[in-house]
């Protein structure tokens, strides 16, 4: 199926989406001319390529992401360190979920990429189905490991015959991003399919 892909603030960057892959990009209206049949999703902000988040091994196997039904015990945000290896070490099943959990966080911040060498069976597993890119890690990290690190990495931009990988972020341009981070993002596309939506 066709679905074209469109921002407010960046209409020339429209994206058409046949299946997996990008098969054009350019104004909407020039998309929807072509393809009149085709879907449309509408997105507030921009549209980018998404995001490469450097930080894999540190966000999916050295930190545990609970469960909304743990929040009593371990509250809702990522647990790091000590804390994380405890859990771990108390209860290696956590692994799984914890990692899956992990995976759907970045695609909540636009991340449609990860870079750093997994070695965690559940990790490999989670961003391997989830369809998230594995990329080279920089050479030099920019800070300390978040879902929204500074600086963020965008990825080259979208070409017809690549996958259909990209993400929606609710600013106005590609500076407020920068300056409001990545849990602006409203929508996510991993292979042509729609991964996270902001409700």
């Amino acid at each position: 199926m066709l679905t074209i892909h469109v921002a407010e603030a960046t209409p020339e960057s429209a994206v058409l989406v046949d299946g997996a892959l990008v098969a054009a990009v350019g104004p909407y209206e020039d998309l929807a001319a072509v393809r009149p049949g085709a879907r449309v999703r509408r997105w507030p902000g921009i549209l980018t390529p998404g995001l490469l988040n450097p930080y894999g091994p540190e966000l999916l196997e050295a930190t545990y992401h609970p469960d909304p039904r743990e929040a009593e015990g371990f509250g809702t945000e990522p647990i790091t360190g000590e804390r994380a290896r405890r859990i771990f070490r108390a209860d290696p099943a956590r692994r799984g979920a914890s990692a899956r959990r992990g995976v759907q966080r970045l695609l909540a911040h636009g991340t449609v990429a990860v870079a750093g060498e997994l070695r965690d069976r559940a990790a490999v597993d989670a961003v391997r189905r989830a369809g998230l890119a594995v990329g080279r890690r920089p050479e030099r990290l920019p800070g300390p490991p978040s879902l929204s690190p500074v600086p963020l990495v965008l990825l080259p931009a979208l070409a017809p015959g690549s996958p259909a990988r990209f993400a929606v972020f609710d600013v106005p341009d590609r500076a407020s991003l920068v300056r409001l981070g990545a849990s602006t993002c409203v929508a996510t596309v991993l292979g042509g399919r729609l991964v996270h939506r902001a409700r």
